[in-house]
This record gives C-alpha cells, sequence and structure tokens, in this order.
C-alpha cells in the first residue's frame, strides 16, 4: 500500500491522476452510496409532511456540520497528521496520533450531543420559530444524543485508515451502514410509527454498529500499523492534528452558518420556503461527500509528499485533483441547473415547495462546478497544512451568499430568487479563491 501512496518527483499528470484515482475510487464508491443514502432521507422526511420536511430542513445544516466536522474536517486533520507522519517515516509518531485523535472525536461527538440534544427547541426555535422545532425536536434528539459519538469515533477512525493509505479498506467498512441505513430508518419512521424521529433513530443505531467495526479493525493494524494505546497524551501531538483539525472545523462551521443565516432570512416567506431551501441545500451539500471521494486522495497523497519535502509535487497532484472534482461538480450541477424542476418534485408532492425549489435550483446548480474545485483544493491544504487562503474563502463565501443574498432580495427588489442568487455566487467565490492559494508562493510559503 505504500507504494500507492508514495509519488515520485517526476511523475506524468497521468501517472498522478492514476495514484489519485486509485485512492479516490473506493471512497468515491462510499460517497455514491452516502448521495443515495442522503437522497432517500430527503425522500423519506418529506413522506412525513411538510411540518416534518421543514423540521428536517431546520437540523439539517447541524447534521452537516457533525458529519463534515467528523469526517472531513477534524478527519481530514488526522488524515493529514498521520500521512505527514508516515512520509517522514515516523511510523511511531503516527501510532500515537491514534489515541489522540479517539479523545478528540469523542470530545467532539460530546459537544454535539450536550448542546443539540438538550436543547432542541432553544436552538432550532430561535432559527426557524417554534413551529418547525416542535416537528424537528425528537429528531433531533435521536441524532445528536444517541448518534453523535458513534458517528465522530467511525468518521475519526476511518481518517485513521485514510492517513495510513488504507482508502479501501475505510470505505468497505463504512459500506455496509449506509445500505442498511436507508431500509431501517424507514422501517422505524413508518411501520413503527415513529416518524421523523425514527430517521434520528435509525442513524444512531447504524453508526454505533459502524464505530464498533471501525475500533476493531483499526486495532488490528488496519491502517498498516498498530496504534500505541498504553501511552500518555502529548500535546504536541494534539496540535499535529488540531492544527489542521481546528481551523477545518470553523471553516465547516462557517460553511453551515452560512446556509443557517440563509434559513433565517428565507424563514420569514413561510415554511413551505424553509422546506424548499432544504431541498436546496440538501443538493448542494450533496457536492460535499463527492468531493471528499478526490479529496481524501488529495489529503494523504499531498500529506506525504510534503511530508517529504517535496512541494512541487504536492502542488501538481492538488491541481491533478482538483480539476477532476471541478469536471464531476460542473457535470452534476449542469444536470440540476437544466432540469430543476425534476429533482425538485423527486422530494415533495407540495406544489409551493417544488415550485420555490425549482427557482432556487436553476440560480444554486451552475455554482456547483466551482464548489467543486474549492472543496477538493480544500482537502489538499489540509494535507499541506495551509490553510489560510481556505479561510479566506470561507468569508468571502458567507458574506456573498447572505449579504449579496440581502441586497439582491430587497434593494435589488428579487425576492427569494435574490437568496438563492446570492448562494450561488457565494460557492463559486468559494472554488476561486481557494484556488487562488495552491500556488508556488504560498506552498511552501507563508499563505
Amino acid at each position: 500500500m505504500t507504494a500507492i501512496i508514495e509519488v515520485a518527483p517526476r511523475e506524468t499528470t497521468n501517472a498522478i491522476l492514476r495514484r489519485i484515482l486509485v485512492l479516490a475510487t473506493p471512497t468515491g464508491f462510499l460517497a455514491v452510496l452516502q448521495v443515495i443514502a442522503q437522497l432517500l432521507e430527503t425522500w423519506l422526511a418529506a413522506r412525513q409532511g411538510t411540518a416534518a420536511l421543514a423540521g428536517w430542513a431546520v437540523v439539517l445544516p447541524f447534521s452537516l456540520l457533525m458529519q463534515q466536522m467528523s469526517a472531513g474536517a477534524m478527519g481530514g486533520g488526522v488524515v493529514s497528521a498521520i500521512a505527514r507522519a508516515l512520509g517522514g517515516n515516523r511510523t511511531q509518531e503516527a501510532s500515537a496520533l491514534v489515541l489522540h485523535a479517539a479523545l478528540i472525536a469523542t470530545l467532539g461527538g460530546g459537544i454535539f450531543a450536550l448542546t443539540l440534544a438538550c436543547f432542541p427547541y432553544t436552538i432550532l426555535g430561535l432559527i426557524a420559530g417554534p413551529v418547525a422545532a416542535e416537528a424537528a425536536a425528537p429528531y433531533a434528539i435521536w441524532l445528536f444524543g444517541a448518534g453523535a459519538i458513534p458517528l465522530w469515533l467511525a468518521n475519526t477512525l476511518a481518517s485513521v485508515l485514510r492517513g495510513g493509505g488504507r482508502h479501501g479498506l475505510a470505505a468497505r467498512v463504512l459500506t455496509l451502514g449506509y445500505i442498511v441505513y436507508p431500509p431501517f430508518a424507514w422501517l422505524l419512521a413508518e411501520p413503527f410509527g415513529m416518524g421523523l424521529a425514527g430517521i434520528g433513530a435509525a442513524f444512531a443505531l447504524v453508526f454505533w454498529a459502524s464505530a464498533l467495526a471501525m475500533i476493531v479493525t483499526v486495532l488490528r493494524g488496519g491502517a498498516g500499523f498498530v496504534p500505541s494505546l498504553r501511552i500518555r497524551p502529548s500535546g504536541a501531538l494534539f496540535h499535529r492534528i488540531l492544527s489542521v483539525g481546528l481551523v477545518a472545523c470553523a471553516l465547516a462551521s462557517i460553511a453551515n452558518l452560512t446556509t443557517i443565516l440563509v434559513t433565517a432570512q428565507i424563514a420569514g416567506f413561510g415554511p413551505a420556503a424553509v422546506a424548499a431551501y432544504g431541498i436546496a441545500a440538501r443538493l448542494e451539500f450533496l457536492m460535499i461527500p463527492l468531493a471528499f471521494g478526490v479529496g481524501s486522495a488529495l489529503t494523504a497523497l499531498v500529506g506525504r509528499a510534503v511530508g517529504a519535502g517535496d512541494w512541487e509535487t504536492a502542488r501538481r497532484i492538488a491541481w491533478t485533483g482538483g480539476l477532476l472534482a471541478f469536471a464531476l461538480a460542473s457535470a452534476a450541477g449542469l444536470a440540476v441547473a437544466l432540469a430543476p424542476y425534476s429533482f425538485a418534485s423527486t422530494f415533495s408532492d407540495d406544489a409551493a415547495v417544488i415550485d420555490i425549489a425549482t427557482r432556487g435550483l436553476a440560480y444554486t446548480g451552475f455554482g456547483f462546478g466551482g464548489f467543486g474545485l474549492g472543496m477538493a483544493l480544500y482537502f489538499a491544504s489540509m494535507g499541506a497544512g495551509r490553510m489560510r487562503w481556505a479561510v479566506a474563502a470561507a468569508f468571502s463565501r458567507i458574506s456573498i451568499a447572505v449579504g449579496g443574498g440581502w441586497v439582491f432580495a430587497t434593494i435589488g427588489g428579487m425576492g427569494l430568487e435574490g437568496y438563492f442568487l446570492g448562494v450561488a455566487l457565494g460557492i463559486t467565490a468559494y472554488g476561486l479563491v481557494t484556488a487562488l492559494g495552491v500556488r508556488r508562493a504560498t506552498w511552501p510559503g507563508k499563505g
């Protein structure tokens, strides 16, 4: 497996692309299953009624934030730290990082559980009002109260495997969970009569099983080394992970804060508008697991190259993967933008929801390409430990999506379409600014 990770300094672009695809393919397959599971989750939530769909839409940014932090953000910090250690032939350091990663995961999951399972009515009510919060609270209690810690553990330990170049093994362990989740969620939601709460309960139970399977896999040396558990936690090793992971978590928070603030702006147009934006936001965020397939390979490959001091190859890997993600995301975005009604009507039979979602997707679909490019280069930046431009990109996105959307909607007189235009321009800017950071002046410069 080491031969897959290590990259020769003067490889051709085709050779680099092949190496990316070797690592990206299993994670990409898992991402497809995740996308299907999330689409079915959206459909199942819509079957519970417009109030339930609105409640689900209010929880959506927090659910996405939890998954993004555990898998792509703090998980990216884990992949980066382990890959750089192995790239520098520091196997003992990589082994010791596993315990530190697990402790971080337990704390991260606990924060989500304590806040969103203990105070769902207060937090969700502030965003979308008491009616949506009433529908969302039982779902949030199951999802976060029972599911946050196992989700964090499963995704963090999968990141340990990816840091060791075992992307295929990580995907195999998680695959069964995403296959079982949709029918299990339907079973609890409808035949068992739990409604929206049943979706959250199914999520929690599936990830408890996934976390236990991942623990066994990692302890048996699945990452290519056996973890060192009988060690005293080290501030230096926590820093290896957190120096990248905390910044990435902050960026994930900003991305989801963008969705939360736009949801709050749209809430004045009624529950149908909130539900419709939930559909549009879900399709936008489906680009994240798709980009993660390429991005997780970039974090590991760039991390190994940087660990070996080969910054030229690190940049070539980043741009090769970034352009691949741009092409894939652009194709998906055009499909959505050119047939928005078909996508919207898949998730709801409420005419008002379909109409608003159709209008929104006609704007946001065109921004998917830039979003895919930005996400891939963001993962590459984590591997390099160079996050400043990714931070700038996140702030450009929230400024344009929220501030620009308000200008278009109110001063420009566009109404709801103005908010959707702001979202589309925001994610496009995110891609462009992130790309500006991956160049010779900033890798290995101070940017």
